[in-house]
């Protein structure tokens, strides 16, 4: 059943804690195989690559056949729903503007002794980007993920994709052209991530990898994490919602299993002040999921994993979002901006009664990769800085040398470190 919970009870604290915890959960030990996965690829390039997709996906393929042909994307093209492909085109445009006005600029400054100071960006070489394939297949992740590194000025931005039984979503593969795409691969799982981190004959190597997937997915992109960057490592989807007796229960209804129908393992909370409110929403729930084509999935999710907190203040909702960090955070309130300064830990927040979660999902222009597993607390979404190295810049001259020198000469001595010291020494009169 789902959770009710109340700030007001003796245990909330720890009952909200446990509510947090049940998501924790076993899925199995997935990394000696994902190891040997890896190995495999390594040693043996594109020929593993072909076996595990004839094995995984079956379909027979050549080591050339790897790559998806142009005359493929025309297809896919010609395919796609007109109506499917004009929604990506203004997702893409908002995507691109968004992460246009983030991007950051290089800065230099002179400080009072003459030392030139500062920083300039420059772009990755390349990234990896995985796309699942089958059931949870999201062309918008593809916009989501690359039209940020394209932005940032990646020049080579690889996709890599399962097609169980030869297929994959049109939509998926009009989206990575939409978003620039340079290089698209029909290979999942861990044997992808391998060959996007050592390369093989037909698929050369990345410095970094985003993207979501399975369990298998996610470990390979630990075990190769040092030798290529990563984003993250994704758990199911969440989302917080606060709200008060003004909206439409149903609305909020709706908001709330438009989380929980992305897996079994999704959470989806409410918080109000409202108890009559949150009764309705409630309701207005079971009565949405008797007819949602979701509805499996999204009832198992709210039932294990949802939760209805009522609280005597909205400020009382402060420590919670902090506990919750969640990946979502919609504040369909009286006001919400007054509530922004003091918010540490989400990774997007939705102001209004009218921005739903599943608008930022699609269009509104931030990508929708975000922290997850209460990751907030420390980690932000997936931007233009994921796709930039920052590195300082220091000009010091000659007067300035002989002010600075012999203080760090006394510092290097300290740390008995004696080149560091003389190299600096050497440059006094």
């Amino acid at each position: 059943m789902t959770a009710r919970l109340a700030s007001t009870q003796t245990d909330f604290v720890a009952a909200l804690e446990q509510v947090l915890n049940a998501r924790n959960h076993t899925v199995g030990d997935v990394a000696p195989v994902v190891r040997d996965i890896i190995a495999d690829v390594r040693a043996r390039g594109d020929a593993a690559l072909v076996d595990y997709t004839t094995q995984f996906d079956n379909v027979t393929i050549t080591g050339p056949g790897l790559r998806i042909r142009d005359s493929e994307m025309v297809e896919a093209e010609a395919a796609c729903d007109p109506k499917v492909k004009e929604a990506l085109a203004l997702a893409a445009e908002r995507i691109r503007a968004y992460h246009e006005v983030q991007k950051p600029t290089d800065h230099r400054y002179q400080d009072a002794l003459g030392v030139t100071l500062g920083w300039q960006y420059a772009p990755l070489a390349s990234v990896g980007l995985y796309v699942p394939g089958g059931k949870a297949s999201y062309p918008s992740s593809v916009l989501m993920n690359a039209l940020p590194a394209k932005v940032a000025g990646v020049e080579r931005v690889v996709m890599v994709v399962p097609a169980p039984h030869g297929i994959i979503n049109p939509a998926v593969l009009v989206a990575a052209k939409l978003a620039g795409v340079d290089e698209i691969y029909r290979v999942g799982g861990a044997q992808a991530v391998a060959a996007l981190a050592y390369g093989t004959a037909s698929i050369a190597p990345v410095v970094k990898i985003v993207g979501p997937g399975n369990a298998y997915v996610a470990e390979a992109k630990r075990q190769v994490y040092g030798q290529v960057g990563i984003d993250t490592i994704a758990g199911p989807s969440e989302i917080l919602v606060l709200a008060d007796g003004r909206n439409d229960p149903r609305w909020i209804a709706a908001d709330l299993l438009s989380q929980a129908e992305h897996d079994e393992m999704a959470q989806s909370i409410l918080i109000t002040i409202d108890t009559r409110f949150a009764n309705a929403v409630s309701d207005e729930i079971n009565a949405l999921l008797k007819h949602m084509p979701s509805a499996a999935i999204a009832k198992a999710s709210w039932e294990k994993h949802g939760a209805i907190i009522t609280i005597e203040q909205w400020h009382e909702a402060l420590p919670i979002i902090a506990t919750i960090a969640p990946e979502h955070l919609e504040l369909a309130i009286d006001e919400p901006e007054n509530m922004l300064p003091k918010i540490r830990g989400a990774g997007a927040i939705f102001l209004g009664r009218h921005t739903p979660e599943a608008i930022g999902d699609y269009i509104a222009g931030p990508s929708h990769v975000l922290p997850t597993s209460r990751a907030a607390r420390f980690s932000s979404g997936l931007s233009v800085f994921d796709f930039l190295n920052r590195t300082s810049l220091i000009d010091c001259p000659p007067a300035a040398a002989q002010i600075l020198a012999e203080a760090a000469a006394i510092l290097a001595d300290a740390e008995g470190l004696p080149a560091h010291a003389l190299s600096l020494r050497l440059r006094l009169r």
